[in-house]
């Protein structure tokens, strides 16, 4: 029986976490839809092996963008058919819903994601603030009374928190993240070498050669895409140089966002922060030497979780669990 369920509702990939069972769904956030009436064709990893394949008759729709719900029907369509999934359609008991949500979305963002979950099938639905889920899920103890810092890089925003008491002291949010990066490479690419490269490739490039600071031994991949001279097919050779270039500005967004929260920090959780180190989790922390690079520019040691791609929805599941408690703590407030 379904009670409870904790989801990572990102602009990338959804993923839930059900109470005893672990992480059981973790897929892509996509929908395909038809584009003459909208209808639902696929949801998840089925619509993006559609992406950058489709006929025109059937349009890929991302329902968050940014880390906020940008289309509510599909989300709430793509919400729907998880739960369903989980629970089947018929159920007698419908679960408490948790999701983890950006810290700087408005209100109104806040409530989109409530009503998609009520009208999807919840109970009960409650939001956690995406650094304080991501810090439980790394493990780090947010009631202690010294400073935390935590950084978040997911596919649309980028959280930096400081966390102590079990609420956040310092935080920001950028709307920057790992789509940003891919964006980024794929504009380089296209720039230095004249040809056109899809979302997928640029991902690829990303996690396969990419990297934040010049490597020792440079990394090297085939890509193949578009030419815009001659319009015909081409692949090329591309190195880790390639994505240290292409990355740099939007690398240097999230930086400026980390010195903002370091500058905001009372000075006694300043000295945690400097003594403990920054714990860095998100998708985009895997960019190989990006650690390196804050701790190069910050003066803080900083380390990447494990796991940094589960870190917010085992942290947001750790909450789903201990729900009572949570809703006698400072955070069921915010």
């Amino acid at each position: 029986m379904l009670k409870r369920l904790a989801i990572d509702l990102g602009t990338t990939n959804v993923l839930v976490y059900i109470p005893e069972k672990g992480i059981v769904i973790n897929e892509p956030c996509v929908v395909a839809l038809d584009a003459s009436d909208n209808k639902v064709m696929a949801i998840g990893a089925e619509a993006k092996e559609m992406l950058g394949r489709t006929p025109d008759s059937i349009i890929a729709a991302h329902p968050l963008k940014d880390g906020v719900i940008a289309n509510y029907h599909v989300t709430l369509a793509m919400l729907k058919y998880f739960i369903n999934r989980l629970g089947g359609r018929v159920r007698l008991f419908k679960p408490d819903i948790m999701v983890a949500i950006p810290a700087g979305v408005t209100s109104t963002e806040k409530r989109a994601v409530i009503d998609a979950c009520m009208n999807a099938g919840a109970k009960n639905a409650f939001v956690l603030k995406e650094p304080v889920a991501a810090a439980l899920g790394a493990g780090i103890p947010i009631a202690s009374s010294s400073g935390n810092m935590i950084i978040d890089i997911g596919g649309g925003t980028s959280e930096i928190a400081v966390i102590a008491l079990g609420d956040i002291v310092a935080s920001t949010s950028v709307r920057v993240g790992g789509n940003k990066m891919d964006r980024a490479i794929a504009s380089h690419i296209r720039k230095k070498y004249n040809l056109v490269i899809g979302e997928a490739t640029a991902e690829n490039i990303k996690t396969h050669v990419g990297s934040a600071l010049p490597l020792k031994k440079e990394l090297k991949m085939e890509v193949s895409g578009c030419n815009t001279i001659t319009g015909l097919p081409e692949s090329i050779m591309i190195s880790s140089s390639d994505v240290v270039i292409g990355v740099r500005e939007v690398l240097g967004e999230i930086i400026a966002a980390v010195k903002t929260v370091l500058q905001n920090t009372p000075p006694e959780l300043a000295a945690d922060v400097m003594d403990k180190g920054i714990v860095m989790t998100g998708g985009g922390s895997q960019l190989r030497a990006f650690d390196k690079m804050l701790t190069k520019i910050t003066g803080v040691p900083c380390q990447v979780a494990e796991d940094p791609l589960l870190c917010v929805v085992k942290g947001t599941g750790v909450a789903v669990e201990n729900l009572d408690a949570f809703r006698k703590s400072v955070l069921w407030a915010k």
